[in-house]
């Protein structure tokens, strides 16, 4: 799947419809509770990492190595006392041809940045930038630690007002189908809603509790799995 066709795709789903898409190919949901300055934006593309350590200039080289359609993903260490990314980086990127930010610490500028219409997501915003100038960390262009979580160019990240998931690219078309199965499933639920149609009634709500009487060992995952419901993965 060529950069254009990924990124289609991925804007027409959430990050909840991926991230259930992850559990339900058992594979790790990589998901951090980050902000996007301008509410309701969204970013995606293939991740583009580098780990500040006090200067703009490794955002300068990653930019220098970058694609079109690509994410800049900054490690910051979950910072609080520093921006690490203003608008000058913002602008930048966006002349770079790249898709938003994402960051792992704080930025500051807002103003600016809702002027210029990048997408960026981050913890929050503090005035002051970084008063520091640390020794750079080798490899760091080659990945990042946002969260709990390592990402690097082999992921593809998502974000929405739900905050950010990754993904591996290697298996973006296995969990892009199957979170697209999942959204057209809720959204088609959700239209039996408002028509009147409760959900319990859709996923046959009572032969769940009968059969849990039968067998107390039943989950409700178990049995929307046998009924085709979507609304826990």
């Amino acid at each position: 799947m060529d950069e254009r066709e990924l990124h289609k795709r991925l804007t027409t789903l959430t990050t909840a419809h991926l991230a259930d898409a992850c559990i339900r190919a058992g594979i790790p949901v990589r998901c951090v509770c980050l902000q996007a300055v301008v509410p309701g934006g969204r970013v995606a593309g293939r991740v583009r990492p580098a780990r500040h350590a006090g200067s703009v200039d490794v955002f300068l080289e990653a930019f220098h190595e970058a694609g079109p359609g690509e994410v800049l993903v900054v490690d910051n260490g979950g910072r609080l006392d520093e921006a690490c990314v203003g608008d000058l980086v913002v602008l930048e990127a966006q002349a770079a041809g790249l898709e938003g930010v994402v960051i792992w610490g704080l930025h500051r500028d807002s103003a600016d940045i809702r002027a210029i219409g990048l997408p960026v997501f981050s913890l929050g915003a503090i005035p002051t930038g970084p008063q520091r100038l640390d020794e750079r960390p080798p490899g760091a262009l080659e990945s990042a630690t946002v969260g709990e979580w390592s990402v690097g160019p082999e992921d593809v990240v998502l974000g929405d007002d739900d905050g950010v998931v990754f993904v591996p690219a290697a298996r973006a078309e296995e969990l892009l189908a199957l979170a697209e199965a999942i959204r057209d499933t809720e959204r088609r639920q959700a239209d039996r809603i408002r028509a009147g149609h409760t959900l319990r009634a859709q996923v046959d709500f009572d032969a769940f509790l009968a059969g849990r009487r039968q067998r107390p060992s039943l989950t409700f995952r178990e049995h929307l799995r046998s009924v085709g419901g979507a609304i826990e993965e």
